[in-house]
């Protein structure tokens, strides 16, 4: 991996990191609904500005209707969950949760789409779900009803990413594909409007007492688009580099950035749970992800 290589996805996982942060700062003041439909309209309006300025030909190849779809289980849904978690859970706890979306990837896989699984694969779920528990009864954060909560929304999002990582496959990489940042894009489109009618439904039943000063308006835009539209074009672009398995490394590095924002910035309090239970997530990744010894010839 070339340097700038290794920079880009630093820089994704530092960003995508201060996603939690800023929806730590947001969702408690604006509500969870509204966070959830700011970040994906402000990430979609940024998205197109980005593929009008790099004239990127508008051809969706009879898949719009997919995309949409795909945006709801892919980004409205996630961005739901996680706005939810972030009125209840330090910024650290839903970036350690949020990597246990390869896990969920292959219960998913093997409830669902007939995947098959491997001891190694049965043993990094295990272990996964074992970090999640060291996480959330001996971190920092008191255990009780709010925290599983919280926690709950991390992995009904982190369950979703499973859901679309096979749909996209079955959808949008069969019969010649799609241009990755027209998937994104449509996916934005149809996250913002799965999230309009909540967000409407928000403001009738309960209204934000505050609509915020400037603090939360800059982290909503960060939100929007640093951490959804731009983050989007630097993965795509990692992916053509360095290929999906190396770009998909960058979930072992968001946890570590996510627990430094929050007790730099949010002075969020510091535990060897963030250790243990990350070290723990971070084996299961390795045995989800390493790729699987191949077979001897007869």
């Amino acid at each position: 991996m070339r340097p700038a290589d290794l920079l880009r996805l630093l820089l994704l996982a530092a960003i995508w990191g201060a996603s939690f942060l800023f929806m730590r700062i947001v969702a408690p003041v604006l509500g969870s609904m509204p966070t959830a439909f700011f970040r994906a309209s402000l990430g979609m309006l940024g998205l197109l500005a980005i593929l009008l300025l790099m004239r990127v030909r508008w051809n969706f190849n009879g898949k719009l209707k997919h995309c949409l779809v795909l945006g709801v289980i892919n980004a409205g849904l996630p961005s739901a969950m996680y706005c939810l978690a972030a009125l209840v859970l330090p910024a650290g706890y839903s970036a350690i949760l949020n990597a246990t979306t390869p896990m969920m990837s292959v219960l998913i896989g093997m409830l669902f789409f007939a995947e098959a699984l491997t001891l190694s694969k049965i043993a990094g779920v295990a272990i996964g779900l074992f970090g999640v528990a060291v996480l959330t009864r001996t971190g920092p954060v008191e255990f009780d009803l709010p925290l599983l909560f919280g926690a709950a929304a991390c992995l009904v999002a982190t369950a979703c990413y499973g859901f679309a990582g096979f749909l996209t496959r079955r959808w949008i990489g069969l019969q010649g594909g799609l241009d990755n940042r027209l998937t994104a894009f449509a996916s934005l489109c149809g996250a913002s409007l799965f999230l309009l009618p909540l967000f409407a439904g928000s403001l009738l039943l309960q209204p934000p007492a505050s609509w915020g000063g400037l603090n939360v308006w800059l982290s909503l835009a960060g939100l929007g688009f640093v951490c959804t539209a731009f983050a989007y074009v630097l993965y795509f672009r990692l992916l053509s580099d360095i290929g999906p398995i190396k770009a998909s490394t960058t979930t072992f590095l968001i946890p570590p950035f996510g627990v430094l924002w929050g007790a730099l910035l949010l002075d969020e309090p510091l535990s060897w749970a963030y250790l243990y239970g990350g070290i723990l997530i971070a084996i299961a990744l390795w045995l989800v992800v390493r790729p699987s010894a191949a077979a001897k010839p007869a």
